[in-house]
């Protein structure tokens, strides 16, 4: 039987973040803000009201934040959440995707109850 000792006051704190951004989607961001020679660049998440299924995803490269934004730095990268969306993608995923649809950002989000075809729409 193995024994683990642990020694008081090393417990370590851990915040999730509130938003994934997966390897591909890092080298992409940072592709694409090398291409435009920009290091301030940040991409911006937001969700905004519309699309097939209610809600729908929207990507921008921004240097601007606002006081109430949400940074999530990974790999030298910054992607940037504003307050009204952060509650929709909340342990959502960011993903750079290359398909027959063509090349793209893509949110897998387990919060939402249906999605269309396209995947930039869903509903809560």
């Amino acid at each position: 039987m193995m024994s683990q000792a642990f020694e008081a006051g090393a417990a370590q704190t851990f915040t999730p973040s509130p938003l994934r951004v997966t390897e591909r989607a890092v080298a992409k961001i940072r592709e694409l803000i090398e291409d435009e020679d920009n290091p301030a660049l940040k991409l911006r998440v937001y969700v905004t009201g519309g699309g097939c299924s209610g809600f729908q995803y929207g990507f921008a490269f921004e240097e601007a934040l606002a006081d109430d934004d949400t940074v999530i730095e990974k790999g030298g990268i910054g992607v940037v959440v504003d307050a009204l969306s952060y509650p929709y993608l909340v342990g959502s995923e960011v993903d750079y995707s290359e398909g027959l649809e063509g090349s793209r950002f893509v949110v897998r989000n387990p919060n939402a109850t249906a999605t269309c075809g396209c995947g930039s729409s869903f509903s809560m």
